[in-house]
């Protein structure tokens, strides 16, 4: 099986056949049954976090000498942090993203989506780069109270770092992303080492600035790519699933779609721990010091836990039983805002384009890394807009001139 293209029929059979099994290519032990992952999560003690962020494929010694010479290191902080320190830098990073801080972004995230959505023009336009791409970095960017960002520079330096680490790249592509990995590492270090104010680089000014720059590192890569992904899974997802689009504007449809398409196509669709005592899984035994690849995206088709799980079923009852954010001390501290954006731009989008499908019913070009998995393009026909186009709406800068969805290159490398 390639690990990196793994779709719906092969985590059937892994599930089913192999519940736990031995990859050879890889040395991962994959783990495939929503209650043995869970029971995975919510157990650190005899599970360790520690490989979270370990290259998949790993780095050669030129290429560490690119990374080194940049200080750039990745130490125990929130992903991969099985220590005491934890708890505490959890704290820091959980005072951006209460629930109260994160409702009162909802008019923000509204008007964003409106401005995108107003610059679209068909019949033909592709969602990604207009509406899904960089959105989320700008709501991540003002949540965390940091302002001056160069969006389209954040989502070159994100892009190539996930391929970095999650990605298989050849020799010559590990130097390529190397670069600019390495500069966004020393961006980090010394906006940290200058923070005056209190955004999250002012909260972590008393934190060691090699665990402060590799908790930011990881939080504003994951913090916004994941939820670009989202978006663009959740529109492909809905889009073929006909007549879900024209229910949308039914009270509550759009949150309800958005937790089964977390259910079915989690864009964190694998993750990853250490095993920390010899166990049996599932009746398998399984090796002190495995490494153990947990497949999200199979658990939430489990059908163990999820009735007629291949089905999008947005009145499904268990739908928030999905494992798409993780489970335990390491739950996903961003899932609300996550959550709060596909819903709102969802809805928005609805409302701006009732008509709206998809261009073409062939699958679209995928996002293929061990962990990250969603479509890079969604095509759509447009149809009519519901009314005229708004007046662009006033808000905090996106930290560079123009309108960052049409000028941004946020290409994988």
């Amino acid at each position: 099986m390639d690990l990196f293209q793994a779709g719906p029929d092969e985590l059937r059979s892994l599930r089913v056949n192999a519940p736990v099994h031995l990859d050879e290519n890889t040395g991962l032990w994959l783990v495939s049954r929503y209650e043995d992952v869970r029971a995975i999560l919510a157990d650190p003690n005899r599970f360790h976090p520690d490989n979270a962020l370990t290259a998949v494929t790993a780095i050669p010694r030129p290429v560490l000498r690119v990374l080194a010479r940049a200080g750039f290191s990745l130490p125990p902080t929130l992903a991969n942090n099985g220590t005491d320190t934890h708890a505490e830098l959890r704290r820091l990073v959980a005072a951006f993203l209460t629930p109260a801080r994160v409702q009162a972004m909802r008019p923000r995230i509204a008007d964003l989506a409106r401005e995108r959505l107003a610059g679209l023009t068909g019949p033909i336009a592709d969602l990604h780069p207009v509406l899904a791409r960089d959105l989320p970095a700008i709501v991540l960017m003002e949540v965390m109270g940091i302002d001056d960002v160069d969006i389209p520079k954040l989502k070159a330096w994100s892009t190539a770092s996930l391929e970095l680490f999650w990605g298989n790249p050849s020799l010559d592509r590990q130097h390529e992303l190397a670069k600019p990995t390495a500069e966004f590492h020393q961006w980090l270090t010394r906006r940290i080492r200058t923070a005056r104010g209190d955004d999250l680089f002012g909260a972590l000014r008393d934190v060691p600035i090699r665990e402060a720059a590799g908790l930011c590192y990881f939080l504003l890569i994951a913090g916004q790519e994941t939820t670009t992904q989202l978006l663009c899974a959740m529109f492909d997802a809905v889009l073929r699933h006909g007549g879900l689009w024209s229910r949308l504007g039914e009270p509550g449809m759009p949150a309800r779609v958005v937790e089964e398409v977390l259910r079915r196509d989690p864009p964190v669709n694998t993750w990853r721990r250490i095993a920390a005592e010899p166990t049996t899984i599932s009746g398998v035994a399984v090796p002190a010091g495995a490494h153990l690849l947990l497949m999200l995206a199979g658990t939430g088709s489990d059908p163990e836990v999820f009735a007629d799980p291949e089905r999008l079923c947005p009145a499904r009852p268990n739908a928030r039983k999905h494992l798409a954010f993780g489970y335990g001390r390491h739950f996903c501290l961003g899932a609300g805002l996550a959550r709060l954006e596909a819903e709102v731009v969802l809805r928005e989008t609805v409302e701006r384009f009732p008509n709206l499908s998809l261009a073409s019913p062939e699958p679209p070009p995928m996002l293929g890394l061990l962990s990250f998995r969603a479509p890079l393009s969604v095509r759509v026909r447009l149809g009519e807009p519901a009314h005229p186009a708004p007046e662009p709406a006033s808000g905090p800068s996106t930290g560079h001139d123009g309108d960052p969805a049409l000028t941004a290159s946020a290409s994988r490398g």
